[in-house]
């Protein structure tokens, strides 16, 4: 395959989640991280799963990248289930991770070791165009040390897309920056989701980011956690954090959030 077809592709992607059940073990007992969870998620969705602290958000996340298995349900890829990690589902957390002995190529490059039918050339190439794409084309050669931590988010968003995934699955990769960082990034990733066709998965705590990012908004009941409520964002891109219209999907999301985490179990449909 040549770089141009390379950059071009978009796999298709189609991920379902049925019955998916996980028990973590603590000195206190089994706890139940996630309950019965199921949704599927389309070719080219920017999906949020938004809840509180302990609904299994993460989890989840880990569970679709492979990382975890579930004790029950199943996980499907495109019709196949998800055992182990693969590069068709990259992640990006909280934390850059970065490799401090290598520059922002080299970190970039890193994640290209996946694609064997690159030679040394093509991926240099690859990687020059996901630098440019998050605008740090000039930083190509910077170490780690001297970048902020937008820089640092955007070079581990390079090296997370440069693979060609066709799931990029994201754990608040914005919760650790400043606000005008974060606002900077809404509008990066609504551009490179637009540009790459990129399916996406979201977990924030922040609801007012979810629906500024998101097509689809998952709502998690906790403790444990199970799939809720679902509301589609249908505002026009790119969206602003600060907007009217987006305040309100937000407030219709806070509300609901407000009213399962207040709510006694029975209120909320235990199964």
């Amino acid at each position: 395959m040549s770089v141009q077809d390379e950059l071009k592709s978009v796999p298709p992607a189609k991920l379902f989640i049925d019955g998916v059940t996980k028990d973590f073990t603590t000195r206190s007992g089994t706890l139940r991280a996630l309950d019965h969870v199921s949704f599927q998620i389309n070719e080219g969705d920017f999906v949020c799963l938004v809840g509180p602290s302990g609904c299994g958000k993460s989890t989840l996340l880990n569970i679709i990248a492979g990382l975890e298995l579930p004790d029950s349900g199943l996980t499907l890829m495109n019709g196949k289930p998800v055992t182990k990690p693969g590069r068709d589902r990259m992640v990006m957390f909280q934390e850059p991770a970065l490799f401090p002995w290598l520059d922002v190529m080299g970190n970039v490059l890193f994640g290209l070791r996946l694609k064997p039918n690159l030679n040394k050339k093509e991926c240099c190439e690859v990687a020059q165009f996901y630098l440019r794409l998050v605008g740090l084309e000039e930083f190509a050669h910077s170490n780690i040390h001297e970048l902020s931590g937008g820089m640092k988010q955007r070079v581990a968003l390079a090296r997370s897309l440069a693979p060609n995934p066709r799931v990029l699955l994201m754990d608040e990769p914005f919760a650790a920056l400043d606000a005008l960082t974060r606002e900077q990034l809404y509008g990066d990733i609504q551009r490179i989701w637009a540009e790459r066709a990129k399916t996406i998965v979201f977990v924030t705590h922040n609801v007012r980011e979810a629906a500024c990012l998101g097509n689809r908004v998952i709502l998690f009941s906790p403790h444990p956690g199970r799939v809720r409520e679902e509301f589609q964002i249908d505002l026009p891109r790119p969206r602003d954090i600060n907007s009217v219209e987006l305040a309100k999907y937000a407030s219709r999301i806070t509300r609901a959030l407000r009213g399962y985490v207040d709510a006694p179990d029975a209120e909320l449909g235990a199964e």
